[in-house]
């Protein structure tokens, strides 16, 4: 297997490390394909709570899908169709992937690795990062999914801004607009990331990763409990995570979570 892609673990968290510097951490199809065994494996790893993604240096979050292959895999109609298949499907695993997620930006995150970072719960960026979705300058239409969770972050007039225009914005507006959660100096983002990922492995995987199923739903469309959430709620009153936060409340101490 490639080591374009690799994880690190620090306790429970993940980080999955783009390692691709000498392109700019441009995403090929077998990254793509990768990226969702990856995310199949950190599901069921049972230690892991939160999910940080980012890129091995300096040079970039990712510049996106290597377009260097377009000519052999993305030439034709159905061609594309395949290409785009493979890899909203990778794209739409870290979307719903069930425990919280993280896009550290240190510099570049354009095109699709935008697209990835969007998919995240969170994204954190530095001053210096440059953002954007650059499809309007070689002729693609981007795809609904993706334009659809833009909007949701920023807008449908600032979606439209982006995608037409194919600008770069900085950190800083795009924290403005919605699109950027956090904004640090590059020297202090790691331990920015860091401190805000342990504030939440020390809460109950439990509720969190409940809630991050609510929200989706909510996301989703929903107006009303389903079934499927209403038994998940009612599942983590069973839970071991629910008899040490009701014992951690009685006995005057910070829980302890499995």
């Amino acid at each position: 297997m490639s080591n374009n892609l690799y994880v690190e673990k620090n306790g429970a968290i993940a980080t999955l490390i783009f390692n691709r510097a000498e392109k700019k951490n441009s995403f090929s199809l077998a990254m793509f394909k990768q990226l969702g065994e990856i995310l199949d494996e950190l599901e069921l790893d049972q230690q892991i709570k939160v999910l940080i993604l980012k890129g091995v240096d300096e040079t970039a979050f990712s510049a996106g899908a290597d377009i260097s292959e377009f000519l052999e895999n993305r030439f034709s109609a159905q061609k594309a169709k395949d290409y785009n298949d493979a890899t909203l499907e990778s794209i739409e695993k870290l979307y719903r992937f069930p425990k919280p997620t993280i896009a550290l930006i240190k510099t570049l995150a354009i095109g699709g690795g935008l697209e990835l970072a969007n998919s995240c719960d969170f994204r954190f960026a530095t001053s210096e990062s440059k953002l954007g979705i650059t499809a309007a300058n070689i002729g693609i239409i981007y795809n609904l999914t993706s334009t659809k969770r833009l909007v949701n972050l920023v807008g449908p007039s600032k979606a439209k801004e982006l995608l037409y225009t194919a600008k770069l914005i900085r950190a800083e507006e795009g924290k403005e607009i919605g699109l950027i959660d956090y904004v640090y100096p590059m020297e202090e983002i790691e331990e920015k990331c860091l401190e805000f990922a342990g504030q939440i492995i020390r809460k109950s995987s439990v509720a969190n990763n409940g809630i991050k199923q609510v929200i989706q739903s909510i996301i989703d469309g929903e107006n009303a409990e389903t079934k499927e959430i209403e038994q998940l709620i009612l599942d983590s009153f069973s839970s071991d995570d629910y008899k040490e936060g009701i014992a951690a409340f009685l006995e005057k101490r910070k829980a302890n979570f499995s």
